[in-house]
């Protein structure tokens, strides 16, 4: 209990400093003194510093804590649900779901003729409904499929057929439709406004309260699904929840963000290693903090001063999150 109470607390402050750091940094360097001024004294410190930190840096940060911490949740749940250590929460096709239907919406009309108004809010729209299709289908086969590595196998095959589709609607549309479509395949945490928050942080916080209520099932599943069936556990039931949950968070994020990789796969094994517990009432609280630091890193060194520019934040967390992924492989080979 110690070694958690202490891994909690220097987790907490790391995000605390890394929070701090990312309203501070970018390609325009801000003060601590200005940022300290702008978020509590705001009506009487009014600049151009003030106006960087509110409106964008702030809602940017905040969006990377609510998608850190959402996918690193849904990962350890999809883990957890199918005993596979390389699970994430996109082995069920739900984010592929939510990128089929941008592209429906991108690419189909201007094919058409049809003149889409491609705004912020009908882009969400359109990819929570292709998520919340795949889920529909996921939560279908589940109830009729048994076998939790047939699901699994099922949920992957639904994303490769989306993306075989995403893929034809590309060949098939225009350069500007193809543009915007691929810029939004980037991912982008500055893309969540003040108007979007109360709706992305309203699906967030019923994602959680749902990942915490299967705290105790989570747990019985880890020692077999036999194991759980004689302590009386309904797996369907457990599984329709663990699904409904996992598309929750990780739609929702891939929704108002766009796809952002390997975060969900990578932070669960780093939780897990810094306490060596696999309680998940620990590994919750746990694997938000370092989802939320993680993703704050990343966001860091997308905007860099030194490079002048800002990179993708779905390039920046395969390059951090996949080695990561290869040197706990490495280190757990024995």
């Amino acid at each position: 209990m110690k070694t958690y109470a202490r891994t909690i607390i220097l987790m907490s402050l790391l995000f605390c400093l890394l929070l701090i750091a990312d309203l501070c940094l970018g390609n325009i360097r801000i003060p601590l003194a200005d940022v300290w001024a702008a978020l509590f004294h705001p009506q009487t410190h009014s600049s151009i510093h003030t106006d960087i930190v509110l409106n964008f840096r702030l809602p940017k940060a905040l969006t990377a804590i609510i998608a850190g911490s959402a996918l690193s949740v849904s990962g350890l749940m999809m883990q957890t649900m199918f005993r596979n250590p390389l699970a994430g929460p996109d082995v069920l096709g739900v984010n592929s779901g939510a990128s089929l239907g941008v592209a429906l919406l991108v690419m189909l009309g201007s094919m058409g003729g049809i003149v889409f108004g491609s705004t912020s809010w009908s882009i969400i729209l359109a990819a929570i409904l292709g998520a919340f299709l795949v889920l529909i289908l996921i939560l279908i086969i589940s109830r009729r499929m048994p076998d939790i590595v047939s699901l699994l196998i099922v949920g992957m095959m639904l994303g490769y057929i989306a993306s075989s589709v995403v893929s034809l609607l590309q060949s098939l549309s225009n350069p500007e439709s193809l543009k915007l479509f691929v810029v939004w395949t980037f991912g982008s945490l500055s893309a969540v406004s003040w108007q979007m928050m109360p709706v992305l942080g309203a699906i967030f916080i019923f994602g959680i309260f749902l990942a915490f209520l299967m705290c105790k099932e989570m747990d019985v599943l880890m020692l077999g699904e036999s194991y759980a069936q004689t302590l009386g556990i309904s797996l369907p039931r457990v599984r329709f929840m663990l699904i409904l949950t996992t598309a929750l968070l990780s739609g929702g994020i891939t929704a108002f963000a766009g796809p952002i990789s390997f975060v969900g796969i990578t932070v669960p094994h780093i939780a897990r290693g810094l306490v060596n517990d696999w309680s998940h009432r620990r590994l919750l609280p746990l694997c938000m903090l370092c989802g939320s630091s993680l993703l704050l890193v990343c966001d860091i060194l997308s905007q860099m001063p030194v490079f002048n520019a800002s990179f993708p934040i779905n390039s920046i967390t395969s390059l951090v999150g996949a080695p990561i992924i290869i040197w706990i492989m490495l280190k757990n080979r024995k």
